[in-house]
């Protein structure tokens, strides 16, 4: 008994492990890729931007020294997604963590909405996160391991007004966490999802003032404001990490309070 509660190793060290981070550049990606290279591992950022992606990449590198690339990929597509993974097991040696966070968001009325900016939404939210789960999946059945860590959203759990393209799509992507965590168990795989709240990414900068983010969403949590992007990394290098080791299907909500009400 004593000797299973002190396992003596790190639970939280993620050195040796390599991690790619789908909407890696900037936002929620990038801080979650930022905190699991604070914990040693290396990491490929995906992004359709080369440019961006390059940048950020050098900027992980100088803050934590652990190698970081960049490889611009669309996640909306099965060979692109097979080139990432081929990538990573190419130039890093293994693949041990996918964080599925690239996502997008079309707001508004379902009468002032396309079919076009529904299938869009879908497209990159669950067929993305889909595809780069499935691209991955044989690598870290090889060596019978693996985290998968999907971005979900509290709209995946609860509803909101003019949001039916997001909040179907999260929705969708807690569902499919569930299923692929039952079906990648016996490999010693892990598949668990984060439901983060309103977070001041740069997909929300465009609504924080709005009286709907002041009335609505800040109203909404329990603490009454914005999350910063750093309180999103806690969860992550959880998930990735041996502490995590008995979590498999779970939907962890990081929404300052607002799943609580």
């Amino acid at each position: 008994m004593v000797q299973d509660i002190l396992p003596g190793i790190k639970q939280f060290d993620l050195t040796g492990k390599v991690a790619i981070v789908t909407g890696g550049s900037k936002g929620l990606g990038l801080a979650m890729a930022a905190g699991l290279a604070s914990a040693g591992a290396d990491i490929v950022l995906v992004n359709r931007n080369a440019v961006e992606g390059e940048r950020s990449a050098a900027e992980l590198c100088i803050s934590f020294g652990t190698r970081v690339l960049s490889y611009a990929a669309d996640i909306t597509s099965q060979e692109q997604t097979e080139a990432m993974a081929r990538f990573t097991k190419e130039n890093l040696g293994q693949i041990d963590i996918l964080i599925n966070s690239a996502g997008i968001n079309i707001r508004g009325p379902i009468d002032e909405l396309s079919a076009g900016d529904f299938a869009k939404v879908m497209e990159v939210n669950v067929n993305g996160t889909w595809l780069s789960s499935r691209a991955v999946t044989p690598y870290m059945k090889e060596q019978k391991s693996g985290r998968i860590i999907n971005l979900a959203s509290t709209l995946g759990l609860v509803g909101l007004a003019n949001r039916t393209p997001y909040t179907a799509s999260k929705g969708a992507v807690v569902q499919m966490t569930r299923a692929l965590a039952l079906e990648l168990a016996p490999f010693n795989i892990m598949v668990n999802a984060i439901c983060p709240g309103p977070f001041l990414t740069e997909m929300n900068i465009p609504i924080a003032e709005s009286e709907e983010a002041k009335n609505i969403i800040l109203g909404a949590t329990a603490l009454q404001r914005w999350g910063h992007l750093r309180e999103i990394q806690g969860a992550a290098i959880f998930l990735a990490s041996d502490a995590a080791s008995y979590m498999v299907g779970s939907i962890l909500a990081v929404d300052g309070g607002w799943t609580a009400r």
